[in-house]
């Protein structure tokens, strides 16, 4: 194995366990129960919809909050048309991580790793969970900048050049790439780190980098089937909406995925930010866009998906 790829891993690995522990530590600090806040709060599209932005932001995974909805499903807690909703938000909420990162981490690195660290020695609830978000941030940093890093060196490559050039070639190539390497790692939020840093070194076109954040929207939804197995009909719709829901918006909002650039371009000259605002703004809109069909959109799911694999 190419040591440039093996150092890949590795802070792939580091920002995982990064995200890990920023969840952990905003879920302690929110001090609510997620569950019984899911079920209270969804009994409208509308409400359901500002839940899953609310509940998203704060675990920091869209995954885990469609795992803890399946669940409820599953439970009879929920149902599947109340959970449409939810799916809805928690593509807006897990936009709040990409911004995140587009914070400097030369400024926030070493600060947040070394005030994260000594908090976490102390017993006191309140203070070790804002070191466990201040240590996971700083891990995420420590990971942006060596994939950063890696990002040349691994574009030299046969296997990686080739996908980098495929990808500026071909928006599509760059959504299938998105949907697999999400479906691989299981985290919307690492191909976006990963993107923002092949951006950064000027390896991928905006417009490719866009296509790729696409198809980790459609890649993120893997977790959700794989939650859904062995649960009920119910829940099985909900893993299956969620596919559709990402599906429909990457499909309605391809063509603008040049104009979308341009627009961010105003915003900003910075490469990983425009793709953050390019995100959050394609999410934005294909999550309003499809809340009031949110009926239609049921309706037409148990049709597609009634017969005997839901049972």
């Amino acid at each position: 194995m190419s040591p440039y790829v093996a150092s890949f891993i590795v802070f792939i690995s580091i920002f995982l366990f990064g995200m890990a522990t920023l969840r952990i530590g905003l879920k302690s600090l929110s001090n609510s129960r997620m569950q019984e806040f899911l079920y209270q709060a969804s009994s409208t599209p509308l409400r359901g919809l500002m839940t899953g932005i609310i509940v998203t932001s704060i675990l920091q995974s869209s995954s885990a909050v469609m795992v803890i909805t399946i669940g409820l499903i599953t439970a009879k807690v929920l149902t599947f048309r109340q959970s449409i909703g939810i799916i809805l938000g928690t593509n807006i909420g897990t936009t709040v991580t990409a911004e995140l990162m587009t914070l400097n981490p030369d400024q926030f690195t070493i600060p947040f790793l070394l005030v994260g660290f000594l908090l976490l020695q102390i017993r006191k609830q309140l203070l070790f969970s804002i070191g466990t978000v201040l240590f996971g941030l700083g891990s995420i940093f420590v990971a942006m900048h060596g994939l950063e890093a890696m990002a040349v060196p691994l574009s030299t490559l046969t296997f990686f050049e080739h996908i980098i050039n495929e990808s500026n070639s071909s928006l599509f190539y760059g959504i299938g790439v998105g949907t697999l390497l999400t479906a691989l790692i299981q985290s919307s939020t690492a191909t976006t780190g990963i993107t923002m840093s092949f951006i950064n070194q000027d390896l991928l076109t905006l417009p490719s980098a866009i296509a790729i954040i696409y198809g980790a929207n459609i890649g993120t939804c893997i977790t959700a089937l794989i939650a859904s197995f062995g649960s009920t009909k119910e829940a099985k719709l909900a893993a299956y909406a969620h596919v559709w829901i990402n599906i429909i918006g990457v499909t309605l909002f391809f063509p603008f995925i040049t104009k979308f650039g341009e627009i961010v371009a105003y915003v900003t000259a910075l490469p990983d930010v425009q793709l953050a605002h390019v995100s959050l703004l394609f999410n934005v809109l294909s999550s309003l866009l499809l809340l009031p069909l949110t009926g239609v959109l049921a309706k037409t799911i148990e049709k597609i998906h009634k017969g005997n694999h839901l049972t």
